[in-house]
């Protein structure tokens, strides 16, 4: 029993003292860094000022991050929408026993597996580029001008040009999430609705739905992880100071960090960046709290 606990012990020790070093310290000390008014992030403890909730109060003060928290639900309201039902719906279809399943499974999660700096660029550069990308000469082709003349990276559609690229290239990661729950469904639920006479769309309604309350949880969560972390497209469509069509707090984050030259923010502030990333962290649980309580697990097997 003691060579046991002993064996124990000499694995799971480094391991947690690895993930408290990587992991829970950095956590403990960003929590302490928002408190304080912290010019650089590598500054010692000896430099930092205590500010209190002075730094929270900023930020919700600060237009920009007020408009960076507003771009950043509708990413998540809308863009959650589009995604989760456009992948629903593309699950529903590739478990129905069609031909060349799996090859339309690669097909759709394909932007996945592509640098999301390579996708970013290829919509800008290719698809809405307002002289030779594609969404201009399909237009223009088919003889509809005024969708042709639309200037997709203007501030006025900058949004919903980052919305619509960043979601193409969502889909396909949710839709094997919906597969993975609809494949474990049993066929005979499906099989005893037939012979009742319950058609495709009931069946779906009344079988499939409310056996994927679980996944609809995990999808809900996932993407509210994702979006909380959205940076990369955000900074490729306005890539040298943020556009307040398109910044969100993780951009504006970084530039508090790392300074930049705006009107808005005029220098590093390190113990601001600390909080927005508590906003985020306290964000994500109480998300993952209202999902669970909002969707409860109802008395339902497979």
């Amino acid at each position: 029993m003691k060579r046991n606990k002993g064996m124990i012990l000499a694995f799971t020790v480094p391991g947690t003292l690895l993930f408290a070093s990587v992991f829970v310290y950095p956590i403990i000390r960003t929590v302490f860094m928002s408190f304080f008014s912290i010019t650089e992030i590598t500054d010692s403890i000896s430099k930092w000022s205590f500010n209190g909730l002075g730094n929270y109060i900023t930020l919700f003060r600060s237009s920009l991050f007020q408009q960076s928290l507003w771009n950043i639900f509708k990413i998540w309201v809308y863009g959650g929408g589009i995604v989760l039902g456009v992948s629903l719906l593309l699950a529903a279809i590739l478990t129905d026993n069609i031909k060349g399943k799996s090859f339309f499974q690669a097909v759709i999660y394909l932007p996945n597996v592509i640098s999301a700096v390579a996708m970013a660029t290829m919509w800008i550069q290719y698809v809405f580029n307002s002289s030779y990308g594609f969404l201009t000469r399909f237009f223009s082709m088919i003889g509809w001008t005024s969708l042709a003349e639309i200037q997709w990276l203007d501030s006025d559609n900058k949004f919903w040009a980052l919305l619509i690229s960043y979601c193409f290239g969502m889909v396909g990661r949710h839709m094997l999430i919906w597969i993975s729950g609809i494949e474990r469904i049993g066929s005979g639920y499906y099989e005893a609705a037939g012979i009742d006479g319950a058609n495709k769309w009931q069946q779906f309604y009344y079988i499939t739905l409310p056996l994927l309350k679980g996944i609809l949880k995990t999808n809900i969560i996932m993407w509210s992880i994702s979006i909380a972390g959205f940076f990369i497209w955000s900074q490729l469509f306005s890539p040298l100071t943020p556009d307040t069509s398109t910044v969100v707090p993780i951009v504006y984050m970084y530039f508090k960090l790392f300074g930049a030259e705006s009107v808005d923010i005029v220098s590093r502030d390190a113990g601001s960046g600390a909080a927005i990333g508590v906003i985020l962290c306290l964000t994500i649980v109480i998300i993952f709290n209202l999902v669970n309580r909002l969707l409860k697990d109802d008395a339902l097997e497979f």
